[in-house]
């Protein structure tokens, strides 16, 4: 699997590779600011990284497994109280 750093390079590879012809003397300094513009925008996007993403899903099935107990508990007991 690719890293989100290879992505951005093959997408910054992808869009210099069809700058005209004399534009790509300029390829150095438009891939540069595409990373410096791309950056910016996606730092201000509300985003997680895997490795969060990968702990808070832990912490989900952890919290969604201490439910399901407690609801089966919650059950037994409404049973033991009902059927006094």
């Amino acid at each position: 699997m690719q890293t989100g750093k290879n992505n951005l390079d093959s997408l910054f590879e992808q869009i210099t590779s069809v700058l005209p012809e004399g534009w790509q003397d300029l390829r150095g300094d438009v891939n540069k600011n595409l990373h410096a513009t791309l950056r910016s925008a996606l730092g201000k996007l509300d985003l997680v990284t895997r490795e969060e993403f990968e702990i808070q899903r832990e912490v989900l099935a952890r919290t969604r497994a201490k439910c399901d107990t407690l609801a089966t508990q919650v059950e037994e007991l409404e049973k033991l109280f009902l059927n006094k």
